[in-house]
């Protein structure tokens, strides 16, 4: 059994989604002890269980002390993985995060796979939106080889999440490496402009002063709007940025007292940044894609704005359960990846 410490690096919930992924892949149970030790509320909550009982039911396996406050779970991988599943989130909690654990434990299937989604948040703090998900993970993603796509049937924001998504996941069998140093020059920057339970200006405001920002600094822009009714009120602006040869992304969440000017603003200052430096990858991209080119059939380098604690944690768990070595140096990241899984699910 392979044990994993829960208080790596960032001591969060992405060691418990990447450790028990890689599990699935490698067919290996895994352990996983002081879990989100470095949180201000340790232990499984209620979206780690729900992630780590969709991942058990995905590749028929099994889960040892799994419930909410948990801090030490064992995780037994099946020998094959279900075609459908669905999953029902009660809480806000983000579907983007579920949906990472499936498809890193995916990567290796023979077969498509569709995951229903009832509940949980597809716009919530601390994790990625779903629409990043869908313009710039997964097109990257696509990459490498893997075709994932997502539809959103209803929104979901805090505190209720009610929303409702498919995602179908196409494993490759054999993922590529993925060889991306520079994005190339910038195409044009599309998005998104959410609003719901609101009135409809909210998004157009939004919208407008993204817009603003973004043509002030010399991008073309083409931002659409979204507005709609869902269990709670809520709104949000995406952002993607077509590059010659890769996409980046970066998102504004509305909250209370921030002016929907605010969030179209930031969203855009965010992207503005990503792009300043000409790396292929935005910094949250660079994350996700750590086990994957990890896997991956061949070398992988790519650059990014940030080698944030995620990805720095990332490398660590890849490194320990996989045998790869990276080298993650100023704005690069490098690996040779393990290749030749080929789960066969």
């Amino acid at each position: 059994m392979i044990i994993v410490q829960g208080d790596t690096l960032e001591g969060g919930g992405q060691i418990l989604r990447t450790a028990t992924a890689l599990s699935a892949v490698l067919k290996k149970p895994c352990k996983i002890i002081n879990i989100r030790a470095n949180r201000p509320t340790p232990g499984l909550k209620e979206q780690h269980l729900q992630g780590l009982l969709a991942l058990a039911k995905l590749c028929n396996g099994s889960v040892k002390n799994a419930f909410v406050g948990s801090k030490e779970i064992e995780f037994y991988p099946g020998d094959s993985f279900e075609r459908e599943i669905e999953i029902n989130i009660k809480t806000a909690g983000a579907i983007t995060l579920v949906l990472q654990s499936l498809a890193i434990a995916s990567a290796f299937g023979k077969d498509e796979i569709k995951i229903k989604v009832n509940g949980g948040a597809t716009n919530t703090a601390w994790s990625p939106p779903i629409d990043y998900t869908e313009n710039v993970f997964f097109p990257l993603l696509g990459g490498m080889g893997f075709g994932a796509s997502v539809t959103v049937n209803s929104r979901g924001f805090y505190p209720k999440g009610g929303a409702g998504v498919l995602c179908t996941l196409k494993p490759p069998g054999k993922l590529k490496g993925l060889q991306v140093m520079e994005r190339g020059d910038v195409k044009i920057i599309r998005g998104v402009s959410v609003c719901s339970n609101l009135p409809k200006h909210v998004s157009e405001r939004q919208k407008i002063s993204a817009e603003k920002a973004l043509k002030e600094a010399g991008y073309e822009t083409e931002i659409t709007e979204e507005v709609v009714s869902s269990a709670s009120a809520g709104s949000a602006l995406v952002l993607w940025a077509e590059c010659e040869n890769s996409v980046l992304g970066a998102d504004s969440l509305g909250e209370i007292k921030k002016s929907a000017e605010s969030v179209g603003k930031e969203a855009a200052e965010k992207i503005i940044g990503e792009l300043e430096g000409g790396f292929s990858l935005d910094r949250h991209a660079a994350d996700q894609l750590i086990p994957y080119m990890a896997l991956a059939d061949g070398k992988s380098s790519v650059t990014t704005g940030e080698i944030t604690q995620h990805a720095a944690t990332n490398i660590e768990i890849c490194e320990k359960m996989l045998g790869v070595k990276f080298t993650a140096e100023k704005n690069k990241i490098y690996v040779d990846g393990a290749s030749g899984y080929h789960r066969n699910a």
